[in-house]
């Protein structure tokens, strides 16, 4: 690595881990209550001025389903490896019609995402 690159992967994390719980339509206590964490360490996460242990670095991945990888800045895409996706997983079993019709669902959820902001939660 070359001491020119505009950030270090560690000096993405802030900004990183501030997309990804928008990403996830997550307020900051939301985020914290889901990785088991208190509200203000995610608050001092995204300032900058307290990095995570490994253990809360896997933590606030699982809690917002991207790699540890992306929240570090050594990967561009924040979701998790297809092979880990229960979702990918689960598609992989279905029939060809049925795998279409999921397609067409996941299409129109994220279309539903992206037209009216954050989701309703039923």
């Amino acid at each position: 690595m070359g001491m020119n690159k505009e950030k270090a992967s560690s000096d993405l994390f802030p900004d990183r881990l501030r997309a990804a719980r928008k990403l996830r339509a997550l307020a900051q206590a939301e985020l914290a209550a889901k990785a088991g964490l208190p509200p203000t360490s995610i608050s001092h996460f995204e300032a900058g001025s307290r990095k995570p242990s490994f253990d809360n670095l896997r933590r606030l991945a699982q809690a917002l389903d991207v790699t540890a990888d992306y929240l570090m800045g050594r990967a561009d895409e924040p979701g998790m490896s297809m092979a880990s996706d229960s979702i990918y997983r689960a598609i992989q079993k279905l029939t060809e019609d049925d795998r279409t019709l999921a397609k067409e669902f996941l299409a129109m959820l994220a279309n539903r995402r992206n037209t009216h902001g954050k989701t309703i939660q039923t």
